[in-house]
């Protein structure tokens, strides 16, 4: 992409939508509907620090907490400290109604017992969310030790069961209000991107390049999802994530010709994540780089070729793998992959490659419990979902994608200016 495609692009920050309490009503209907298929009393959720902060989804608010939610009954948030809940009474002073109104100070799985204990439980039957998968990184779930102990101790006559996937299927189909979010989202992905593009320049330090995705994100009144912002750069950096100077003491890198300047944001807004993937040429750069950027690009055309309801979701992942096959490519992060935790998949075509290499011990021989999520998900209407494809050649590496829609018809594409390599001449 060059500049004379951008200028339409750029936009001037608006206020963003926000959620109804008819959105409220809808979530705890539908989740009610779910508890009442399983016999449970209420169901208990918590951010427990976790990438999702699942309480969200519950209140519309994060506040480190643990909501308490009953079959019938309201709801009871229960968080650690006064200072978060001073937070919902400013909100109220201006003018905005809270999700829940019964806010309580404590913390631990023994306090959560009596609140339930407090609303009832003739089915002696408690879901729990947090004891399975919730995103990567949570394999094995979130719920500390201590406060499962505690609860499970304190509900000794009750059974405590897992209720996480059903939670995370559900909120994996958004609503009309959800989907007016994540495309607002989406939009402030594609500002952060040419904010990335003005500060991609030779001599310019990674550490100003990241300040400035960030400066734009955040004047949009967004904010950003762990693992927040990864940058890389370097002409063949393979390695991916976080600055390394944001993780230990360690020198922002210099921009140089011939680099490629990459990021992944995580654009976050109203609980909705719009995820996008940048890449910045610094030119001249060489020719395997040339490739691995036409097989990235080919790789998303036909991630967006298949996608349609009702297709399982690695019928998408091999789709998106052909191309790198048939280019002898290789991957080294998912090719694509649901918001919000649920399916994902990497790709183990040509590694190969990478026999001799530093890599080697870390990509070579890895079996598919490793590259492989949930891939028998299917996928509807209302999800969304990011396609990321990665080409790379020995240790170079192009990373385009954003993120796109299940419609009834296929498929809406939210972002255009990650999903090609931008050459700054």
């Amino acid at each position: 992409m060059r500049d004379s495609q951008l200028a339409s692009h750029r936009r001037t920050p608006t206020v963003g939508p926000t959620l109804s309490l008819k959105e409220r009503d809808r979530r705890w209907a539908g989740l009610r509907h779910l508890m009442a298929e399983q016999d449970l009393d209420a169901i208990v959720v918590g951010s427990f620090q976790g990438r999702e902060r699942l309480e969200s989804y519950l209140i519309d608010d994060f506040l480190d907490s643990v909501v308490v939610f009953p079959i019938e009954k309201d709801p009871t948030i229960l968080t650690f400290s006064t200072a978060r809940a001073s937070r919902i009474f400013e909100s109220e002073r201006r003018g905005i109604q809270p999700w829940a109104s019964d806010v309580r100070i404590g913390f631990g799985g023994v306090r959560v017992a009596a609140i339930l204990r407090e609303k009832g439980l003739p089915k002696q039957r408690v879901g729990l969310v947090g004891m399975g998968p919730t995103a990567g990184g949570e394999a094995e779930g979130l719920v500390p030790y201590g406060f499962y102990k505690n609860l499970s101790t304190a509900l000794r006559d009750v059974e405590v069961v897992d209720f996480t996937r059903d939670f995370m299927n559900f909120i994996h189909l958004k609503s009309d209000e959800e989907i007016a979010l994540i495309r607002f989202a989406a939009g402030v992905s594609e500002q952060a991107c040419l904010a990335m593009i003005d500060a991609c320049r030779p001599g310019v330090s990674e550490a100003e390049v990241y300040a400035e995705i960030l400066h734009e994100i955040h004047r949009w009144g967004c904010d950003t999802r762990y693992p927040f912002l990864s940058l890389q750069s370097g002409p063949d950096n393979i390695s991916w994530g976080a600055p390394r100077w944001t993780v230990r003491a360690e020198a922002p890198r210099i921009l140089q010709r011939g680099d490629l300047v990459q990021a992944e944001i995580h654009t976050l807004y109203g609980g909705q994540e719009s995820q996008v993937q940048m890449c910045v040429a610094l030119d001249p750069v060489d020719d395997d780089i040339h490739t691995c950027e036409a097989v990235a690009r080919r790789s998303y055309e036909a991630g967006l070729a298949s996608i349609r309801p009702g297709i399982i979701f690695s019928e998408l992942f091999r789709a998106m793998e052909q191309p790198l096959e048939e280019s002898g490519c290789w991957s080294k992060t998912p090719l694509a992959h649901t918001m919000n935790y649920g399916a994902w998949g990497f790709s183990a075509a040509n590694r190969e490659q990478l026999i001799n290499t530093r890599e080697e011990a870390l990509e070579v021989g890895l079996g598919p419990d490793a590259l492989l999520l949930n891939v028998g998900l299917e996928l509807k209407e209302g999800m969304a979902l990011e396609l990321e494809p990665n080409a790379c050649l020995g240790m170079k590496r192009v990373n385009i994608g954003g993120i796109v829609l299940v419609t009834a018809s296929g498929v809406e594409e939210l972002n255009q200016i990650s999903t090609r390599v931008y050459h700054a001449g």
